[in-house]
């Protein structure tokens, strides 16, 4: 189950529970199966020590008198404490609150005295409001204490559609969720609470699975292999397409370098640079694979090379300059009907002008966008959560949709979404960003469909980091590429 892209938001978790009841699996069944999986969890994790069991109102509630009684026949020392009147637990619950026999007590700051272990059955990735009140002060002193603390489905305070903190959040050392993760474990904040992620099957059969309509996913390998470029041993340079990548001046030339380079790396059969003529000096002395081509605003030159139908894929943005001449090469990239990256100065050069981009963008069909948070927030007039964000925004552009970040969501205009889950912190550097928009670009110029292209990009750039490590800079990150492609390749193969 781990290795599923598939996430499932909270209402598709409420449906999988529902389908596997109308097959015949009772419900007590299933939240016997949860409980269980989250006491081996435990039981293979920590040793044996006093567990404090924080049992909330519903079924969540209910996985927590499951483990507590599974870790008790087990001969730890276990106690629930309670939120509420015991009587408020129904159905399910109820029976799984009836079959404990241990000892019970009201949840309150002083039951965790003497505690080694604290499990987190509050509320799971359903709750419906801000934490506060009894909870959120037991919650806070077992985080003062810094007790490990296990949560089951999401640590209590964090949103499962989101990653949203309501009120305030426990932080777990592991969350035990239950089939398929779910948004808000991937989400910032909501995944710098999750610790380590262990999905447990409970017995909800596939064809449940296959009656829902999943369309976001995790940002793993299962999920874009099956488009990932492939070369046959009779393939030349031209069957792996032409990107060109379009070039800024000479102060500000590196980000088009850094692009260029990547996406050769990332498999481009050619790349060449467009760039101003005075600027041609430090582009053809510092690129040796990648061609340069020079042109001078006002002249015919950069709309002869967007006529080469060679060139089958375009990057505009990285190191360009903000303004109307930059805009006025995007239209002109986009009307010539090829497939186009826009990143940084592209993107922001339309914040005024955003319709004239995105009915552009819309026909063209062909588009990626890779805004960061600052230039996403100028382009589109869009609040909400992360997620609901790009989605909103790929539909209202008819482009995918790259928002960066260390937690990058990619959204197609078709729903589709996934989310990096793995973005180490060392991406957070000059020029990160342009190699990302490279990346993309060469596996997009050997036709992997956009989408599919976006998030291969994104999972491969944050591999290339981890695989160097500390004092990383962005040249490094195209270096890296061929020992992540030699692993992902023996992972396919």
């Amino acid at each position: 189950m781990d290795d599923d892209p598939g996430l499932y938001t909270i209402a598709q978790m409420r449906a999988a529970d529902q389908g596997a009841i109308a097959t015949g699996i009772p419900g007590i069944e299933l939240m016997e199966n949860a409980g269980a999986a989250v006491a081996d969890v435990i039981q293979r994790t920590f040793p044996s020590a006093k567990t404090v069991v924080l049992v909330g109102p519903g079924n969540n509630g209910g996985d927590g008198f499951v483990a507590a009684r599974r870790l008790g026949s087990a001969g730890w020392p276990v106690e629930v404490a309670l939120l509420g009147d015991p009587d408020r637990l129904t159905g399910d619950a109820a029976i799984a609150r009836d079959r404990w026999e241990g000892r019970t007590v009201p949840l309150e700051p002083s039951v965790i005295d003497g505690a080694g272990l604290v499990i987190d059955a509050l509320f799971g990735a359903g709750l419906t409001k801000p934490i506060d009140g009894m909870a959120a002060s037991v919650l806070g002193v077992v985080a003062e204490a810094g007790i490990p603390l296990v949560a089951i489905d999401m640590p209590s305070g964090i949103d499962g559609d989101t990653g949203a903190i309501r009120g305030m959040a426990a932080r777990a050392e592991i969350t035990v969720s239950f089939h398929r993760a779910k948004p808000g474990h991937f989400l910032l904040p909501g995944r710098d609470h999750v610790g380590r992620l262990v999905i447990a099957d409970i017995g909800i059969p596939d064809a449940v699975d296959r009656s829902l309509d999943i369309d976001q996913f995790a940002n793993r390998p299962a999920l874009w292999s099956g488009a990932f470029p492939r070369r046959g041993a009779s393939g030349h340079k031209y069957d792996h397409g032409h990107a060109l990548v379009l070039g800024g001046g000479m102060a500000s030339s590196g980000a088009a370098r850094l692009a260029a380079r990547a996406a050769l790396r990332a498999g481009a059969g050619l790349v060449t640079v467009a760039c101003p003529a005075s600027a041609l000096p430090v582009y053809a002395a510092s690129l040796t694979a990648v061609m340069v081509q020079p042109f001078s605003e006002g002249d015919e030159r950069f709309a002869d090379q967007l006529g080469d139908h060679r060139r089958n894929a375009i990057l505009l943005g990285p190191g360009s300059g903000v303004g109307d001449a930059l805009a006025a090469k995007v239209e002109a990239s986009l009307d010539a009907g090829k497939s186009v990256v826009l990143d940084a100065d592209a993107l922001t050069s339309f914040a005024t002008k955003r319709e004239r981009l995105f009915e552009r963008t819309r026909r063209n069909g062909r588009t990626l966008l890779t805004p960061h948070e600052g230039e996403f927030s100028r382009l589109f007039n869009i609040e909400s959560d992360k997620l609901s964000r790009a989605r909103a925004a790929a539909v209202v552009s008819g482009a995918v949709v790259l928002l960066k970040g260390a937690d990058t969501v990619i959204a197609a205009p078709d729903g589709r979404a996934s989310i990096l889950t793995e973005a180490p912190p060392t991406l957070a550097t000059a020029g990160s960003g342009d190699v990302l928009a490279g990346i993309a670009l060469g596996l997009i110029t050997q036709s992997m469909p956009i989408f599919e292209a976006a998030s291969a990009a994104a999972w491969l750039h944050a591999e290339a980091a981890k695989a160097f490590g500390h004092g990383l800079i962005a040249e490094d990150l195209a270096d890296q590429l061929p020992g992540v492609f030699t692993m992902l390749y023996k992972e396919l193969c």
